[in-house]
């Protein structure tokens, strides 16, 4: 199982340089919720919902999402090894939920400071 970062959703979506191999979009993806606020908030922010917008539907479809229920935010009011920002707190609370449901999960990330927070915390990473 796949944790799909917002990171490497947005770098797909826009056709970033920087992907990962196509066969991540093979795995089982797992996302929070969060995920689909902050894709949309940055299609919206760059005036791209019509022209990406099917795709933005299609791509959240694929992702299996996790709610913020009560024992994922509990996860998020304690402390963190690291210093680790709001939403990267939550999403790394998400995935300290499936694994303490003993789910086999690697994060997929660009982002540098979620990586840190990720790997403080013994996060396997999902590497190319």
């Amino acid at each position: 199982m796949i944790y799909l970062d917002t990171s490497v959703a947005l770098a797909y979506l826009l056709t970033e340089d920087r992907t990962l191999p196509d066969s991540i979009w093979q795995e089982l993806l797992v996302s929070s919720r969060l995920l689909e606020y902050e894709i949309w908030n940055r299609i919206h922010a760059h005036g791209l919902a019509h022209s990406h917008g099917d795709e933005v539907r299609a791509l959240i479809g694929r992702v299996a999402l996790i709610e913020l229920a009560p024992p994922v935010l509990a996860r998020a009011l304690e402390p963190f090894p690291i210093a680790v920002r709001t939403l990267d707190a939550l999403h790394l609370s998400a995935i300290e939920f499936l694994r303490s449901r003993r789910q086999m999960v690697k994060l997929a990330t660009y982002d540098k400071k979620m990586l840190a927070g990720a790997r403080a915390l013994g996060i396997p990473i999902y590497e190319s």
